[in-house]
């Protein structure tokens, strides 16, 4: 995150349970102060994760205090399927930024949406990306979010959980407001507009390499 700081393209942040946990994080507080401190300046969303929702209602309101430019990761239901919407408003009303995450339907959104009205700002996270995974394809989907959320003038649109490189040019298409990318798609920018033949000869040169490289031989039977 820290690196991606100096990336003028990079204009926020957001972090998961998952992705900590798979970075090797233990102390989720100590943790994020320490990014606080190396970016007090750009949106930074960190996801509570009780199960019940008095807790997550703390955890929300304490992760609010850590900076400004905080906000308070809130999945759209706990594990047992109830809805989060109460919670959402009740800390909407509070004026606590908000992401709320794991979406995937446009009946969530809506509900979402209203719900966040008295927000002073915030972000939906729809996960195209695991609704492609489904064999749906997420741009109508998407389009329609973001003409869901025209009305909102608080509330921002993340496509979220994308891909492939693609996804970018997607999500700026039919408008959408964010979009979360990994280090992975990041690397990619490079092959922007990169030309066909050349790509396939690079291709092919990789494959030759990796075979040499691989010490692969084929005997004549």
């Amino acid at each position: 995150m820290c690196n991606l700081y100096g990336n003028p393209l990079i204009r926020g942040f957001t972090t998961n349970p998952t992705l900590m946990r798979k970075a090797g994080i233990s102390d989720y507080r100590a943790f994020a102060i320490e990014v606080l401190q190396s970016i007090p300046d750009r949106p930074i969303s960190f996801e509570v994760f009780s199960d019940e929702f008095a807790e997550m209602e703390q955890q929300a309101l304490t992760i609010a205090r850590w900076g400004a430019n905080v906000f308070a990761k809130i999945p759209v239901t706990n594990t047992r399927g109830e809805s989060s919407i109460p919670l959402i408003r009740r800390l909407s009303n509070q004026k606590v930024k908000l992401n709320v995450t794991a979406l995937m339907t446009l009946a969530q959104v809506e509900e979402v949406a209203e719900a966040m009205h008295s927000c002073p700002a915030g972000y939906i996270s729809v996960f195209a990306g695991r609704i492609a995974d489904t064999g749906r394809d997420p741009v109508p989907i998407m389009r329609d979010c973001v003409g869901i959320l025209k009305k909102f003038s608080n509330l921002e649109l993340i496509w979220a959980s994308p891909r492939e490189l693609l996804n970018v040019f997607q999500a700026d298409a039919v408008g959408c407001h964010v979009i979360t990318a990994t280090n992975d798609i990041l690397c990619k920018l490079h092959l922007v507009g990169k030309d066909l033949n050349e790509y396939s000869l690079d291709t092919v040169k990789m494959f030759r390499d990796d075979a040499v490289k691989a010490g692969f031989s084929i005997t004549r039977q």
